[in-house]
């Protein structure tokens, strides 16, 4: 079994966390349309939250990153932008802290909802979160938490 703990991301793990995106965009096969840097992520810290997940040694391994938005139909929400887990520690139930750590936040700060979104071709995911009760819809598959 892994040793993690489930953090609070700093600016010093921005670097970590940016090479994840990378990671993540390639999964996603759009490694291209990233353009954000480091420097970027500090300047624009204000608009956004993450929480990591690092092993014992220091390694962050995965990341949730969101932020607060306002739907008209259910008022404050909370936006779960990307949440990864580098592969080689898929299957060590670090995604689903992760996320628990977003829905705890989302909840303790009030939100109706909580929305990510997720490739329609990605079916572990897709499985996962119908599996936590998520609402998927058949377009870019929008996935709400009430």
């Amino acid at each position: 079994m892994i040793q993690f703990s489930i953090r609070p991301a700093t600016e010093a793990d921005f670097e970590a966390i940016l090479d994840l995106i990378k990671k993540l965009a390639l999964f996603e096969k759009a490694p291209e349309k990233v353009s954000n840097t480091v420097e970027q992520m500090k300047g624009e810290q204000k608009y956004f939250q993450a929480w990591v997940a690092e092993k014992s040694d220091g390694e962050i391994i995965g990341f949730a990153l969101f932020y607060y938005v306002y739907y008209t139909w259910v008022g404050k929400s909370l936006y779960l932008d990307d949440l990864y887990v580098k592969e080689a520690y898929r299957g060590h139930k670090i995604g689903s802290k992760l996320l628990d750590k977003v829905i705890e936040i989302g909840k303790q700060n009030a939100c109706k909802r909580i929305r990510w979104q997720v490739l329609n071709w990605n079916t572990p995911a897709v499985d996962f979160y119908k599996k936590i009760g998520a609402n998927l819809d058949n377009e870019w598959i929008n996935c709400d938490l009430e």
